[in-house]
């Protein structure tokens, strides 16, 4: 149960990477050997898109089926695990949404990238003429 949260916050840690490799200010060659690289990588690097958004359906269906313990009698512990299972849904919320969001930055990052590069060689094209 716990691998699933551990494989996406390492996905999560790699993306994070990813995106301050793809910010740094570079020599432009160098720069864009990196964008290529990582624009190779994005495809089949979306399927972290249906997997978080997989784990956030998840997360939904078992709070909506969620046992409350909101009477006065569920003892202090039933009590105490009630709100860990929330705390925990909650941070894995947040997981899945960044994972969601910084695969979207990545991906802008790359076609900003590549746009640029597109303009800067159609600019040179008509110095040229």
């Amino acid at each position: 149960m716990a691998l699933q949260w551990l494989i996406l916050s390492y996905v999560v840690a790699v993306e994070v990477v990813i995106t301050l490799v793809l910010t740094l200010p570079y020599p432009m060659l160098l720069k864009k050997r990196v964008v290529q690289l990582v624009s190779l990588i994005l495809q089949p690097a979306a399927s972290i898109v249906a997997f978080a958004g997989f784990q956030l359906l998840d997360i939904y269906w078992k709070n909506e089926h969620r046992l409350s313990c909101s009477s006065e009698v569920c003892t202090a512990t039933e009590r105490d695990r009630y709100e860990k299972s929330i705390y925990k849904a909650q941070r894995n919320v947040v997981l899945c949404a960044a994972g969601i969001l910084l695969y979207w930055c990545i991906y802008r990052i790359c076609k900003y990238n590549k746009d640029l590069e597109l303009l800067e060689a159609t600019e040179k094209r008509y110095k040229e003429e």
